[in-house]
């Protein structure tokens, strides 16, 4: 029997242009209108994660925290340094080590990564295809993919996109 899984990834919500570091950048009050927007359409998709990878950044970190408040999501995240630098090849390593238990995994991260991870997922066969442009994936955007298969067998194009939100539209 081939298990059905979920994958929705998320880029951070919209950030403050200046911090103390990159890494320390705060969202700013749109950022958090916004990304407890995703978090009501994600709930109202019906998506509850079993795990979820957030990007170690403030940003990622906060974008988390608001969207898990709108979603009404409890969850614990892990909270990774390696998705701050890392290119879609490395989210894929990711998500394939995943465990067998999990059926909805949530990533919370930067682009140019996250829309290429989604380019690079996307199957050209769900009813979202087409939603997402090459080089375009603006803040507080989640793409909802799903999967049928083990974790460890995810691979380029294996997953169809069946929903595409951006919180402000």
């Amino acid at each position: 029997m081939t298990t059905t899984r979920r994958i929705v990834i998320i880029r951070h919500a919209k950030a403050e242009p200046y911090g103390p570091t990159d890494v320390e950048r705060v969202l700013a009050d749109r950022g958090r209108v916004e990304g407890r927007m995703l978090g009501e359409w994600l709930a109202a998709e019906g998506i509850t994660p079993d795990a979820a990878w957030v990007s170690y950044a403030a940003r990622t970190r906060e974008t988390w925290e608001v969207v898990a408040a709108g979603a009404g999501w409890t969850l614990e995240p892990v909270y990774d340094g390696a998705l701050y630098g890392t290119d879609e090849d490395g989210v894929l390593d990711l998500l394939q080590g995943a465990a067998d238990d999990v059926s909805t995994a949530v990533v919370v991260g930067h682009n140019p990564t996250m829309g290429m991870l989604v380019q690079l997922l996307d199957d050209g066969e769900g009813e979202a295809t087409g939603s997402v442009a090459l080089g375009s994936f603006p803040t507080s955007t989640a793409a909802v993919f799903e999967y049928d298969g083990d974790w460890a067998d995810l691979s380029a194009t294996s997953a169809r996109l069946r929903a595409f939100h951006v919180a402000r539209d």
